[in-house]
């Protein structure tokens, strides 16, 4: 018998600042985490904004059973409305997180009825094939978290943006 693999493909957010996503995939199954965007340099007359690649998700989106966001930035968030016109998969994410992408979703109006589940630091939750225990991070911004993405295969852990910060404003350190 074959041993099943885990992928992992980075489509955005590598080697770079921005646009931000990685598609972890196990037994037919995919999970993504973050959807974000990358603004322009000045030389890119007429461009507003720059998604990841989003071809490998279209050719497999009866395959997503969910897409995580780790915080609130426009790196981790902003082409999550061009996302949901291709995937029709739940949204987890903190309250915060939630927040700002609900009002993304009223400017910009996805193909796809967004569904959007609140997590919390602290919880483990099972997407398909996926466990997924959410840890609080620190960051520039408040509720954000990282990953632990348990699979037969193994365990991934994505941080997302973090920082080390001894005296955090809400008392409570990565």
């Amino acid at each position: 018998m074959k041993s099943k693999k885990l992928k992992i493909i980075p489509l955005g957010g590598l080697g770079e600042v921005g646009k931000n996503m990685t598609v972890y995939e196990y037994n037919g199954q995919i999970l993504i985490v973050d959807a974000g965007m990358m603004f322009p340099d000045n030389n890119m007359i007429g461009i507003d904004y720059i998604i990841p690649d989003f071809e490998y998700v279209k050719q497999n989106a009866k395959k997503v059973v969910g897409i995580l966001l780790t915080h609130g930035h426009e790196d981790h968030i902003g082409a999550i409305s061009y996302l949901l016109d291709y995937v029709d998969a739940p949204v987890y994410a903190t309250a915060l997180t939630l927040g700002l992408v609900k009002s993304k979703l009223n400017r910009r109006k996805p193909t796809n009825e967004p569904k959007l589940q609140t997590v919390k630091a602290g919880e483990t939750i099972q997407i398909g094939a996926f466990k997924v225990k959410f840890f609080h991070v620190s960051h520039s911004m408040p509720d954000c978290v990282g990953l632990g993405i348990e699979t037969p295969a193994g365990l991934v852990v994505q941080t997302g943006d973090y920082k080390f910060d001894h005296t955090p404003v809400d008392g409570w350190p990565t």
